[in-house]
């Protein structure tokens, strides 16, 4: 009996013994962790991340530009009612009839309208082809502007042959009404303008302040049977193509052209939002500051225009788009290029250090920049000032002595915080563009820490 008991006992004391279930224990962990993550991202500086993306900044100011050109105002040889040859911006030679006086009004009510009907010759054709098939045979995407120029230069061959159509029918009809008409020709090649302001003969030593004033500012248009007099203006001809705007500059801008040696500049002109390159040159009078640009084509486009509303791009810059925020400088040992060796593996890259027992001791390093001057920016935790390195095969050692400073981002693709070196082109108050593809940078897409200074080197951050 007593057996028995004790077997009883023993059973009951075994049903009591349980075993230990890992799946309880490793959710239990989980949680822990879960929560005291939740409690950190709560609690903890966050960091933000930003996806560098490809961008630009253009920073410009505007302007009514005073536009100056080579003009010259032709008067009346005779009195009479005007009848125009050329049309309005016509590119006419030395020689060519420009207009015709007579004692009473022409009808030329069926010239312009014949004029605007009038069918292109073979030639006229067959030269615009031409010119369209050069044009596409030799353009490139970098010189857009030869569009313009393609434009300019159809445009001059249509009005060449509305001309020259449009002379032969001013004569029919003074032939048809049997009046007495005097033709007078150009005296040089050039462009005919009918709109005479009295501005045509500023030149950039010329000018005043006064002439910026447009309200006081009138133009007179001669227009076809408006009665003339004797050495009245008939029209002006434009004998160049280069040109000019001035533009007044407030003292900062004028300063920081100068500081910059500012000789070319780019502009555009709301007119037509067309972008033009200048020749730029400062001139300071009357303790005024003035921009006086200068171009050498599209004049033709801006003929009928003594003021012109344009815009001064100091800045254009495209590259990667960042937050000034993100960029932080660190500091680095400087090492020569000569230097880095490989490790046994041949993957990892390093120098040999020399050790205390004076032996050559192989240290991987990670690189940050290399130079133009070969000189390696290598992590201060990697190498430091007084450490003596051992040239690859060759006795020669090279103690360092010297740190330079990177501005950078830290790139956080991996969860933690990588520098990366940035070059930075242009910036405004909140972002900054920066040199894309380069060697040790960024790229288009990458993850960077939004506030730089909010992180330390090689902090995991998720």
């Amino acid at each position: 009996m007593a057996s028995k008991k004790n077997q009883s006992v023993n059973i009951k004391k075994y049903k009591k013994k349980r075993e230990m279930n890992l799946g309880i224990l490793l959710f239990a962990v989980v949680l822990i962790y879960l929560i005291v993550m939740i409690i950190s991202y709560f609690t903890g500086d966050q960091v933000n991340a930003y996806e560098v993306r490809e961008g630009s900044i253009v920073r410009d100011n505007s302007y009514t530009g005073l536009v100056i050109r080579n003009e010259t105002v032709v008067n009346a040889e005779a009195d009479g009612y005007v009848s125009f040859y050329q049309n309005e911006n016509s590119k006419v030679k030395k020689g060519a009839k420009v207009y015709a006086l007579t004692e009473n009004e022409l009808d030329t009510e069926n010239t312009s309208s014949g004029s605007k009907n009038t069918a292109l010759s073979d030639d006229i054709q067959s030269g615009i082809v031409l010119q369209i098939q050069n044009f596409n045979e030799n353009y490139k995407d970098s010189d857009f502007s030869s569009v313009y120029l393609l434009k300019n230069d159809i445009t001059v061959s249509l009005q060449n042959e509305l001309s020259q159509t449009k002379t032969e029918q001013l004569d029919a009809v003074i032939s048809a009404e049997g009046l007495d008409a005097v033709s007078y020709s150009s005296a040089q090649d050039g462009i005919v303008a009918y709109t005479i302001d009295g501005y045509e003969g500023l030149t950039s030593e010329t000018f005043t302040e006064e002439d910026f004033d447009r309200t006081s500012y009138e133009s007179t248009v001669i227009e076809d049977q408006t009665y003339v007099s004797l050495g009245s203006p008939v029209y002006k001809l434009i004998t160049d193509d280069d040109w000019s705007v001035i533009v007044q500059l407030d003292d900062e801008t004028a300063e920081e052209l100068s500081e910059n040696e500012t000789s070319t500049i780019k502009v555009r002109i709301d007119k037509d939002s067309e972008t033009l390159n200048a020749d730029f040159s400062l001139i300071q009078r009357g303790g005024k500051y003035y921009g006086c640009l200068e171009f050498n084509n599209s004049m033709i486009r801006y003929a009928e225009d003594r003021y012109l509303n344009i815009e001064l791009i100091l800045e254009d810059e495209s590259g990667l788009k960042i937050p000034k925020t993100a960029v932080v400088t660190r500091n680095f040992s400087i090492v020569t290029r000569d230097y880095l060796t490989t490790g046994g593996n041949g993957s990892s890259t390093g120098v040999l250090l020399l050790d205390d027992d004076g032996n050559a001791v192989f240290k991987e390093i990670d690189i940050y920049n290399i130079s133009e001057d070969d000189e390696v920016y290598v992590s201060l935790s990697d190498i430091k000032t007084g450490d003596v390195l051992i040239k690859p095969e060759s006795s020669e050692t090279y103690s360092v002595d010297d740190t330079k400073t990177l501005e950078g981002v830290y790139n956080i693709n991996r969860g933690y915080a990588v520098f990366r070196k940035v070059t930075v082109l242009c910036e405004n108050d909140e972002y900054c563009i920066v040199q894309e593809g380069e060697d040790y940078g960024l790229s288009n897409y990458d993850h960077i820490v939004q506030n730089g200074s909010s992180v330390e080197p090689d902090e995991v951050v998720y």
